[in-house]
């Protein structure tokens, strides 16, 4: 690998009133558009100059100063994938500036921005054209300054390393020289702005350290848990156990008498399994007071009819659910049933998947502060804007009074979506006349995480005496909360728990019969990195593969087969998404080219599988290298990744980190991560018992490949995990002719003689 070029920047906060106060008295160019997708085209017409940011509040992306500083915001939020780096690259290369000229600061939530979420690898796809169009904008009103001020034609004037060159006479004036004259200019319409050939491109597709690496390596504050103000206290919040308990009763004095408590009290909370349950906090003069005095706490709780629940109960009812027809049919082509009865061979299995957590390093933190009728809080989340609209429609305060100020997260995957500490910590300042630091202990990040759903698929496949494929059926028996909808009370999967009509193979065999049968549980469900791909990827490529084997076949050979000749295979569900098959088969088979596969030879415990899907918009396939003892001990030696996620690699560096991230993430989860749920309860704990990955674990050797192909550029944060289970599962059983049809894989036997 080539070696990181660090790039550090000022990171300090500023809010959004004080940058665009300061770059107007600073005599700066100011440019900023409204990026909402709904109307970016009209919103990059709309000008913004210096002088009229006292009275205006537009969206501020670009500021250079009289000096020479280029200073750009970022809008999204920060979760450890590198977009407060990545996106301002895309500005700074069409911006023609210097890297080491640029500083980064974090934007707060605010509309003008247009969507400030990090999930399903979002951030670059639907921001990338605007800003390229952000920075061409500026450099071009730039160039035109320089040209006015030389007397010279816009034609004989470029723009490099944040200065604009006259090319005839070979003079040049810093882009701080041009500020004052550019900020006089209009706006040239989207239209007229011309963008620079990718060819070109001197930042983009390079590798470029994170603009906060120095702060992180140094303990500077950045993150959430960080947050220190004036007079703040330090909370804590119990919850039961069992979810959705309330509190009966609590020895609040005794709580209160404890040195460092300032105060303690019930928050009987709502009905939502997603937002503010009901629990007792404690405010205090530091956290280690709060911690010491929730020890002390004695809570009387209405546990309710979910202490029934278990993860054995809902074992037995799946196991039930399974022998019936499905409750809802997803798809059905052609006759399964004929197809079936037909077959010269079938093929059957169970999979299953246990709930798991997001166990991010950073436990859930927020800081709130509730004064003249209005919230200011510090979180650090994925989703600023649903953090404001839990804490306004649950405790009553309009959005505009809600000042929502994004932290860096020590890691989301998902769980930073929901804004339940949000909304706790919102509720405890509003009862206490300071701002208040909500922490959350590992025990409780563990226990009242908003999982991702467990699940049970029972799958049968038909072949024919070709060995080809000709019928799927899949019943796929999820998990579900009951809510509310148009007056009436329906069962709703979990996020990622619900399956897709259109979900490979889906409309691939002729014969195919998807059905999903969904079982009430009172567990609070949320998004998991790459949600539903991560675990149907796994069951749907580790089945295909047991297809292969019983049609005697070479499983790259059949899944080229089973992808067919079409180049794209249209939507036909809900989402009406098109599969670019071409792309995969691409993918497909430079994987199998980079590993060697079917070219190598492997002992016995040693073996070679492949697996691909497409996720997220991206298009990937992996191929995983395995050792397996004879007592059982797997170690995965070499994974190799091929990702096609569009025409450009906006940083190198980033890049690879979330293709290296993600395939070691997918195998600790698919090695260790399991909940087990008793008298409706998480069980574990902390990492003692939910271990997570270590170095000994990981694949000693990670080969990633990009493709560049002319399709639109998008994220990397989740589509390059979903294959890694399945490849891993499937070079197990070339190495030891075993199958792993349960996750974790601590539970399954790979001992062998």
């Amino acid at each position: 690998m080539k070696p990181v070029q660090d790039r550090v920047t000022a990171t300090k906060g500023i809010n959004r009133r004080a940058f665009l106060s300061r770059s107007a008295m600073g005599g700066g160019l100011l440019l900023g558009f409204s990026l909402d997708t709904a109307s970016a085209a009209d919103a990059i017409d709309k000008p913004i100059s210096a002088a009229d940011t006292t009275g205006f509040k537009p969206n501020a992306f670009i500021s250079i100063s009289e000096q020479g500083v280029v200073t750009l915001v970022s809008k999204q939020p920060e979760i450890g994938q590198g977009i407060k780096t990545s996106l301002p690259m895309v500005i700074a290369e069409e911006l023609e500036v210097d890297w080491k000229d640029v500083r980064v600061v974090q934007a707060d939530l605010d509309p003008v921005y247009g969507r400030q979420s990090a999930g399903g690898s979002t951030s670059t796809p639907t921001n990338y054209d605007n800003f390229l169009r952000l920075g061409a904008t500026a450099r071009t009103m730039l160039i035109q300054a320089a040209a006015q001020t030389w007397a010279v034609p816009v034609a004989e004037c470029i723009a490099a390393n944040t200065a604009v060159h006259h090319l005839p006479s070979k003079r040049s004036l810093h882009y701080g020289k041009l500020v004052v004259k550019a900020a006089q200019l209009a706006v040239p319409s989207a239209n007229a702005v011309k963008l620079k050939d990718p060819k070109n491109y001197k930042l983009l597709g390079s590798w470029v350290g994170g603009v906060d690496n120095l702060a992180l390596v140094t303990g500077m504050p950045l993150f959430g848990i960080d947050v220190r103000l004036p007079g703040m206290l330090y909370a804590v919040f119990e919850k039961c156990p069992v979810f959705g308990a309330k509190v009966l009763g609590v020895n609040l004095d005794a709580i209160k008498a404890l040195p460092g408590v300032r105060d303690a009290f019930i928050i009987e909370g709502t009905a939502n399994l997603n937002g503010l349950m009901p629990g007792v906090a404690i405010v205090a003069e530091s956290t280690w007071a709060a911690f010491s005095a929730r020890r002390q706490l004695k809570v009387n709780w209405d546990e309710g009819q979910a202490v029934k629940v278990s993860w054995d109960s809902f074992v037995a009812q799946a196991k039930t659910l399974a022998s019936q027809p499905g409750t809802t049919q997803l798809r059905k082509d052609g006759d399964p049933a004929t197809a079936f009865a037909t077959a010269v061979k079938t093929v059957q299995a169970d999979y299953s998947y246990p709930f798991i957590s997001h166990a991010s390093i950073e436990p859930q933190n927020c800081t709130a502060w509730y004064r003249d009728g209005a919230f200011e809080i510090w979180a650090p989340t994925q989703n600023p804007a649903a953090g404001q609209n839990l804490v306004s429609s649950t405790l009553g305060v309009p959005n505009e009074k809600i000042t929502v100020h994004m932290t860096r997260s020590g890691g989301g995957f998902g769980r930073r979506l929901s804004a339940d500490y949000v909304v706790e910590a919102a509720a405890i300042a509003k009862r206490v006349n300071a701002p208040v630091k909500l922490t959350w202990s590992r025990e409780d990040d563990l226990r009242h995480d908003h999982f991702r759903a467990g699940g049970f698929h029972h799958l049968r496949g038909a072949l024919d005496k070709a060995g080809k494929l000709t019928a799927w059926h899949n019943h796929f028996i999820t998990f579900a909360n009951r809510v509310t909808r148009d007056g009436q009370s329906i069962l709703q999967p979990g996020s990622g728990a619900n399956l897709s009509g259109d979900e490979f193979p889906g409309r691939w065999v002729a014969n195919c019969l998807l059905e999903q049968t969904a079982m009430e549980c009172a567990i609070p469900m949320g998004p998991w990195r790459a949600p539903g791909s991560n675990v149907f990827a796994w069951v749907f490529h580790s089945f295909i593969d047991e297809l292969a084997h019983a049609a005697g076949r070479d499983p790259l050979e059949f899944r080229l087969e089973l992808l067919g000749n079409k180049d794209v295979v249209p939507g036909t569900g809900e989402r009406d998404e098109p599969y670019n098959v071409a792309r995969m088969r691409h993918v497909l088979t430079e994987v199998a080219q980079k590993a060697d596969w079917g070219r190598k030879k492997f002992v016995r415990g040693q073996g070679q599988g492949i697996a691909f899907h497409f996720s997220h918009r991206g298009y990937i396939a992996e191929v995983a290298e395995v050792t397996v003892s004879k007592a059982g001990k797997l170690k995965v030696d070499r994974v190799v990744v091929v990702s096609d996620i569009g025409s450009q690699i906006v940083n190198l560096s980033g890049a690879e980190n979330q293709v290296q991230g993600s395939v070691i993430d997918g195998l600790g989860t698919m090695m260790f991560a399991e909940l087990d749920i008793q008298r409706g309860g998480i069980v574990q704990s902390n990492f003692t018992d939910y271990p997570m990955i270590g170095f000994p674990d990981a694949p000693a050797r990670i080969d990633v490949h990009f493709l560049k192909t002319n399709q639109p550029v998008t994220g990397l944060g989740e589509p390059a995990l979903p294959p890694l289970a399945p490849a891993v599962c499937n070079a197990i059983f070339a190495a030891i002719g075993k199958r792993v049809r349960q996750l974790p894989l601590s539970r399954v036997d790979l001992s062998w003689s």
